[in-house]
């Protein structure tokens, strides 16, 4: 699986809930670098964040921020592997995994990341002029009309998928959920946003806001009123993302997918591009012309073999 497991605008909405409820009004007393190359700004230094009270929990696209007393904002960037973890007060970071420690009297706040390629970001910022630097300008599309995601997504002419999760585009929406929102919008990934029309173009809106909302008030529900534990790419109950080979919940056809440049896309060929297999670059390459053209193609070469 080549896939990578980001967290998201569901995820990330559940870790700042979490964060509000668990850190908000609350005095930093001390953080504890584990990796001293976490962090990734000088000035102001990380030290002047300590004896400040959370004022404030935000979601800046992928980026989490503690807002804190004096205009001090503390930005975490978990990229692939980052993750958050609350624990007992004066808990130390895991062994290879941990990045950093946050104490509060009531408890510890873990910075943890898997995986040898440490790519986890820390900043510490003053000023809010400053913290609108890190935003990468995505539209948020809770916040936005229909006429803004139609300018947004057909400003550049990429392939849906590529639009869906390029964080200058939209913001929040990664490998997981650009999948799940265009099974259910019935769009290949592959067709370029300039080429949707109006009809397609309201119908991804929907799709985007409706997947988002749905999977965040799912999260929602299993957390409840304590701490993100398990913050994944592949869940339960996921309609092609991280499904190759299972059956659409919807026509049972065999998902696909395709891989290029390490990110992975799974659909369904029959809900989302008219039975039509999309050439994997790799592979295309490598059988030319035979490459399966269709799903019923694909299952007679599978009988044969």
């Amino acid at each position: 699986m080549v896939s990578a497991a980001v967290p998201e605008l569901p995820d990330l909405t559940i870790y700042v809930e979490a964060l509000e409820r668990t850190v908000g009004n609350r005095i930093l007393e001390d953080v504890r670098l584990a990796s001293p190359f976490v962090l990734r700004s000088v000035e102001p230094p990380l030290s002047g964040a300590t004896g400040r009270r959370v004022r404030g929990v935000e979601r800046i696209g992928k980026r989490i921020v503690l807002a804190l007393d004096g205009d001090l904002f503390l930005v975490f960037h978990l990229m692939i592997a980052g993750r958050l973890r609350w624990k007992k007060r004066g808990a130390k970071p895991p062994a290879k995994l941990g990045l950093a420690a946050f104490d509060f009297e009531h408890g510890t706040l873990l910075l943890t990341e898997a995986g040898s390629k440490k790519r986890a970001a820390l900043h510490v910022v003053a000023g809010r002029e400053a913290l609108a630097g890190h935003d990468p300008g995505g539209l948020e599309v809770f916040d936005a009309t229909l006429a803004d995601f139609s300018r947004a997504i057909t400003r550049e002419n990429h392939t849906i998928k590529r639009t869906l999760t390029d964080p200058r585009i939209l913001s929040g929406i990664g490998n997981a959920y650009s999948d799940e929102i265009l099974h259910r919008a019935r769009l290949s990934p592959v067709k370029l946003s300039q080429k949707l029309d109006t009809a397609e173009i309201a119908t991804l809106f929907a799709a985007v806001r409706s997947t988002l909302e749905d999977w965040t008030g799912r999260l929602r529900r299993e957390v409840g009123g304590g701490f993100p534990a398990k913050v994944t790419a592949f869940r339960q109950g996921m309609a092609v993302h991280g499904r190759y080979r299972k059956p659409c919940p919807d026509c049972g056809s065999p998902v696909q997918r395709i891989v290029h440049a390490g990110n992975e896309s799974n659909y369904c060929a029959r809900c989302q591009t008219g039975g039509k297999l999309l050439a994997d670059r790799a592979l295309s390459r490598l059988l030319k012309s035979d490459w399966p053209r269709s799903l019923e193609e694909l299952e007679e070469r599978r009988r044969g073999s």
